[in-house]
């Protein structure tokens, strides 16, 4: 069966209440997770030190109405790994967005690691609360626990499902970085590298195809990492060998950070199609199964059923752009 039959039979399941689709069965799974904690325990140095609070007020240069931009997820969203607030994926999207925009830009994030895609109802919930304050736009990242603790990818997909469509309801842009490739993760070991990432690229393409049918956008975080952490580990894993380091979040949140900006409409590139940079409309499901594969890619909804493909160029982003905020500055 092609990745984008798979992928969409887990959507399909996903808005139709069906159960778990038995990919790969619950002893294969089993074998998944005892390996992942393995791998962890193989990896693992330090301890990981709880993610900074990043919340605050950015580009506090520049006039005008601030942006506001929220992050939701697990671990990675929340930035756990650094010891610095402005080496936190939220920091670093929040003071680039106020850079191209030019205008200064509040963040609010509710991530928690740790959490799978069932935690987006509290998430969501706690962002809309009775405070008023409500994002212009949303980065959501999640997925990789729900693969290591079991979850059957279509329940895992309905939760998402759920969340982009009470942000969209709520007059929210959303951008969705989809399911890490675990199978990039070091040391890994087979069977648990090829389940690691065919599991997640099924579910990073099921995420798209859901995402997009809501109005949301999707950028592929993929094995985005695997060249980047293969090459000086020592510089790209955190303080426990496993969680990104702040060069490897800077490296997330600058693949990202272009979608962000075209959702709000200040990204200076146009949205017509490059066929130079092999962009182009697609088939949903297809345009999912192909950004799985290559970590860095958007995708957009079109005219249903078709989605627009797109590899934006990338903004190196800094530390240095990203300046501490005051707690005080978080948003109530």
């Amino acid at each position: 069966m092609s990745r984008a039959r798979v992928a969409r039979r887990i959507a399909a399941g996903a808005a139709y209440g069906g159960g778990g689709i038995g990919l790969l069965g619950v002893a294969a799974m089993g074998v998944l997770l005892a390996e992942v904690r393995l791998a962890k325990r193989s990896v693992g140095g330090g301890v990981a030190p709880l993610p900074p609070a990043a919340d605050g007020l950015y580009g506090r240069g520049f006039d005008g109405v601030p942006l506001r931009l929220a992050l939701l997820g697990d671990s990675t969203a929340a930035g756990q790994g650094v010891r610095r607030a402005g080496q936190t994926p939220g920091a670093l999207l929040a003071a680039g967005l106020a850079q191209v925009a030019e205008r200064s830009v509040e963040l609010r994030n509710v991530a928690l690691p740790g959490a799978r895609s069932d935690d987006l109802e509290r998430q969501v919930a706690l962002l809309l609360g009775p405070s008023g304050w409500v994002p212009d736009a949303c980065v959501i990242m999640i997925g990789a626990n729900d693969v290591t603790h079991r979850m059957p990818p279509t329940q895992s997909v309905r939760y998402l499902s759920e969340a982009v469509r009470r942000l969209r309801a709520a007059g929210v842009e959303v951008v969705v970085g989809t399911c890490p490739d675990l199978g990039t993760i070091e040391p890994v070991y087979q069977p648990l590298r090829w389940l690691a990432r065919r599991l997640s690229r099924q579910l990073a393409a099921a995420q798209t195809i859901v995402v997009v049918e809501h109005g949301g956008r999707t950028v592929s975080l993929g094995d985005l990492l695997g060249p980047e952490f293969a090459a000086n580990p020592r510089e790209m894993f955190g303080a426990d060998n496993y969680h990104p380091s702040a060069e490897g979040y800077a490296t997330a949140a600058m693949a990202v950070l272009p979608t962000v900006c075209a959702v709000l409409g200040v990204w200076p590139e146009p949205e017509r199609p490059d066929a130079d940079r092999r962009e182009g409309m697609l088939p949903v499901a297809v345009a999912a199964a192909e950004a799985a594969q290559e970590a860095g890619t958007e995708v957009t909804g079109a005219r249903a059923p078709w989605a627009l493909l797109k590899h934006r160029r990338r903004q190196r982003l800094t530390e240095s752009a990203a300046p501490e905020p005051p707690v005080t500055d978080a948003p109530a």
